[in-house]
């Protein structure tokens, strides 16, 4: 089988998601890098794979795609019998209930994580002063996310259920920076089931394959 290609710096938490992904069905891919300081994600050739301008850019034959969570789920379907099966579920009732949780990602959890991210992990490395009352507004927004979280994990040991899924995946960048990159860990480690989610999905192969990816970036 051909390797697919991801297009994007693998420190990007989108680049990340859809290589975890990728890594858990066990399918074979490429990255390109585009070094995206010199603005090569916003030159016409890349702007025809992604007219926003944006990572990743996903490549499969003559298949362009781009949005993390819809490349994801593009993986885990066309290659359903590779790697992890249960990935995205085996039935419409488990495929409903990933994808609500990756929503609620998407929609609830992604917006302050993103913003912390960025304020307490890059933009000291950009050498850009961090906006206090964003990085406090966007905390408030988080905590009120996770104890839903903290609630929802009291009954189930992953978010769609007992066994581990796109909806688990798709938190791994960004929780994975707040909680090894940022003094805010204990967000996530201070709440007992959130804490124990969070080690169970972190220690994946799946996870330190990405994060070994991370380190011959440098």
């Amino acid at each position: 089988m051909a390797a697919v290609k991801v297009y994007g710096p693998t420190l990007s938490t989108a680049v990340s998601r859809v290589l975890a992904c990728l890594i858990e069905k066990d399918v074979q891919f490429e990255v390109i890098p585009v070094d995206m300081s010199k603005g090569e994600h916003k030159r016409p050739e890349f702007l025809s794979l992604q007219p926003f301008g944006q990572v990743p850019v996903f490549q499969d034959g003559n298949i362009s795609l781009f949005e993390s969570r819809a490349i994801c789920r593009y993986v885990c379907e066309k290659y359903a019998e590779r790697g992890n099966k249960g990935l995205y579920g085996t039935d419409p009732l488990a495929k409903a209930s990933i994808d609500q949780w990756v929503e609620a990602e998407g929609q609830s959890f992604n917006p302050p994580s993103s913003a912390l991210v960025f304020q307490l992990a890059f933009a000291p490395r950009m050498k850009l002063k961090q906006d206090q009352g964003v990085i406090r507004q966007n905390e408030e927004k988080l905590a009120k996310v996770l104890d839903v979280y903290e609630k929802r994990l009291s009954q189930t040991r992953f978010l769609a259920g007992d066994d581990f899924s796109l909806a688990d995946l798709s938190h791994l960048p960004n929780a994975h920076y707040l909680v090894t990159g940022t003094d805010r860990a204990p967000l996530f480690t201070q709440r007992d089931n959130v804490s124990r989610w969070w080690n169970d999905i972190s220690t994946r192969q799946s996870w330190n394959e990405v994060l070994h990816l991370h380190k011959t970036a440098y």
